[in-house]
Parts: structure tokens; C-alpha cells; sequence
């Protein structure tokens, strides 16, 4: 026999609870505790054994912000040879998969889910979850955002500030609110001149 009183109880605790990570909150304490710009890549491998997906070479120069759902371990994919900056925030109701060599510069937000529009009365209706891709050599310059289902080319580059609402072509630079292409990019940046 069913009691909706405690049902409704139930429900109630385990929507104020879903997102809560004993495991992440453990692994933001020793990330934490490691001297802020240093020990990248000891808190890379800290995240690592944590139970994220993170590749070689990779560093992390401060505490990741990272909210999802109980899928959250298994929402990030990091390349090799990546250097993440503070301040970033990761959403990870979805998947997000970063490259290899991708420079991610401090304060970058990567969003993987949004609202459907609704009613008049609340106009925030159900949640929308769109994957994140950062192609392989990719740099995201300081404070650029990164909305739901966006993928980001190999070798781009993200302006400082720009959100990003829409995918990004390889080896090109955008930038602006909503971003929009500012340049294409040489594969290979010219070699200096000797003078």
C-alpha cells in the first residue's frame, strides 16, 4: 500500500540530494589544499582518481567548479597535455569532452543544459541537455562562455568574454556576444623573421 504523504517525502529528499557528491566534495578539499597556481598536475591526477577521464600531461591550476547530476564522474572527458586555469565551472548534466593540448584560460564557463521556454507564469520550463565538444589545440580565453550542444574546432581560438551559442569552425578565432568569426586562422603561425 502506498503512502503519498511519504512518497511525496521521499521524492522531495531525493531531488535536494541528487546533486550532491560526497566524492566531489572529498576531492574539492584536497584540490583545494594544493598551492593555488601550482601542482597542476598533482590535482590533475587528483581529479583522475577521483574518477574523471583525464589524459597525460594534463594540469589544473585551481579548484574546477563541476555540478551535474548522478552521472557527473562519468560527464568529463579531458585530452593530454591540457593546462585548465581557475575559476572554471564546468556543468556536466551532459557530456563534455576536451582535447588534446587545449588551453583553457581562467573564469571559462562550459554550459550542457538550459530551459525550455514555458508559460507566462514561470517561463523557465524543463531542462535541456546538449553535450559539449573542445576540439584538439583549442584555447578558450578568459571569462568566454560556452552554451549547450556547442562544438568548438580544432585549433579555434574563443575571445576573451564571447559566448559561444553556436559551433565554431577549425583554426578560426570568434569572439562578441553572441560570438561570431573575427578571423581565419593560419594551421601554423608564421615563423619569425631573422633582423
Amino acid at each position: 500500500m502506498s503512502n503519498p504523504a511519504w512518497n511525496k517525502l521521499v521524492n522531495a529528499i531525493r531531488g535536494e540530494t541528487s546533486s550532491f557528491h560526497p566524492r566531489l566534495r572529498a576531492l574539492n578539499l584536497a584540490v583545494g589544499a594544493l598551492p593555488k597556481g601550482l601542482a597542476g598536475e598533482q590535482r590533475a591526477r587528483l581529479y583522475a582518481l577521483a574518477g574523471f577521464r583525464v589524459g597525460r600531461y594534463t594540469k589544473v591550476f585551481g579548484t574546477l567548479r563541476l555540478n551535474g547530476g548522478s552521472e557527473l564522474f562519468s560527464h568529463l572527458a579531458i585530452g593530454e597535455a591540457c593546462s585548465i586555469e581557475p575559476d572554471c565551472a564546468f556543468d556536466l548534466e551532459e557530456h563534455v569532452t576536451i582535447g588534446d593540448r587545449v588551453t583553457i584560460d581562467p573564469g571559462v564557463m562550459i554550459l550542457t543544459s538550459t530551459h525550455e521556454l514555458a508559460s507566462r507564469e514561470r517561463r523557465a520550463g524543463d531542462v535541456q541537455r546538449q553535450p559539449v565538444v573542445i576540439g584538439d589545440g583549442a584555447w578558450l580565453q578568459a571569462r568566454s562562455i560556452i552554451l549547450p550542444g556547442v562544438t568548438i574546432g580544432a585549433g579555434a581560438i574563443v575571445s576573451h568574454g564571447a559566448v559561444v551559442n553556436k559551433d565554431v569552425a577549425e583554426h578560426t578565432r570568434v569572439g562578441g556576444t553572441p560570438a561570431t568569426q573575427l578571423e581565419r586562422l593560419d594551421q601554423e603561425p608564421p615563423t619569425p623573421q631573422a633582423g
